[in-house]
């Protein structure tokens, strides 16, 4: 409880083990000895840490459930992401998650939907047809765009979790918690940005990827398959015709409508022969010197994970819990729940 609170809250404000000795005037082996479990600090210690750490005393002591298991997916063998900041991504999903089962544990373990099979869907040779396979086994609509993603995947029984991680280095993790399938994403990006994140990983989690696979290659496929999820080539062609001499701005429309970027129509574009590659090339030459491969401007709303709080005020409805219970669970203040939980009536 407190050893795996002090790890997170540490790794949270970016602190060596070092770093956090220091300020909070300990030895660095002291928070190695608080963190592994072997020791407990005593009150005056606690206090010390909570304020180098600028949390409650009460944020050490949030109890974590001993009844979850994790399988965390792999980050790339290539990844420029330092393995400090790896670990703090998969203890930020352990610590939602832990917050999030204990509100599931109280309602009943029933009240979340069957998640879909994982590693179900075989590889057909074709990315669209792949795509297509994905959206089907999903239960979404085989054409169209997938509006509220992360909703639609709730809904589903896939968890969707935020990771405050301000870093373009980090995009997305997949994994398993209890057996249940969850997505990881990186809230600092644009939305189409976290919908092609997500589409990707779900590519990662719902096909059978054969062993030895070559790890460029599997990113690639999974890209690919992302892309063609999220506008597929029969929406392509009739949103933007058999044929266009170019990418253009009434495009633009065609994008947020399919909650994509401008980059991933014009490639999708590129792949369903709708544009040749010599205007493709044009159009990414004009928006690098935009500035859009690194930063595109987002022309739709953000999507945000809403299945905790609902089972959390609805928990407090219930009186399951208290309205000062749910602020702890959900991190926020008791006037906000209490906002949520009641209404008048007009």
């Amino acid at each position: 409880m407190f050893s795996r609170n002090l790890k997170y809250y540490r790794l949270k404000n970016g602190l060596s083990k070092k770093e956090l000795a220091e300020k909070a005037g300990v030895s660095a082996m002291s928070i190695t000895y608080y963190e592994s479990g072997d020791r407990k600090p005593g009150m005056e210690t606690m206090k010390t840490l909570a304020d180098a750490l600028n949390i409650r005393v009460s944020d050490f002591l949030a109890v974590n459930s001993q009844n979850i298991t994790f399988s965390h997916g792999e980050f790339r063998k290539n990844a420029s992401l330092s393995n400090y900041k790896q670990a703090y991504i998969r203890e930020s999903a352990e610590e939602y998650f832990n917050r999030f089962m204990t509100v599931v544990d109280i309602l009943g373990g029933n009240i979340l939907p069957d998640a879909p099979a994982c590693r179900a869907l075989a590889f057909s040779g074709d990315t669209e047809k792949d795509a297509s396979a994905l959206r089907k086994h999903l239960n979404f609509s085989p054409e169209g765009p997938v509006d509220d993603l992360i909703g639609k995947l709730e809904n589903r029984g896939v968890l969707v979790c935020e990771c405050d991680i301000d870093s373009p280095k980090f995009s997305g993790m997949n994994g398993f918690v209890n057996g249940r399938p969850y997505i990881v994403f990186n809230p600092h990006m644009t939305a189409e940005r976290n919908r092609s994140t997500i589409a990707h990983e779900l590519a990662h989690l719902m096909f059978v990827w054969p062993e030895n696979t070559d790890e460029t290659e599997v990113e690639k496929t999974a890209t690919a398959i992302s892309g063609a999820f999220l506008f597929p080539k029969a929406d392509a062609i009739r949103e933007l015709g058999f044929h266009r001499s170019s990418i253009s701005g009434d495009m633009l429309m065609t994008a947020a409508k399919y909650g994509i970027s401008m980059m991933l129509l014009a490639k999708r574009a590129e792949i369903c022969h709708i544009i040749s590659k010599a205007r493709a090339k044009d159009f990414y030459i004009r928006a690098s010197a935009y500035g859009w491969r690194t930063a595109e401007p987002s022309r739709i709303a953000s999507e945000r994970p809403t299945l905790f709080q609902q089972l959390v005020y609805r928990a407090v409805n219930e009186d399951e819990i208290s309205a000062q219970r749910g602020a702890e669970l959900l991190k926020t203040s008791y006037d906000h729940v209490m906002a949520r939980c009641h209404f008048s009536e007009v």
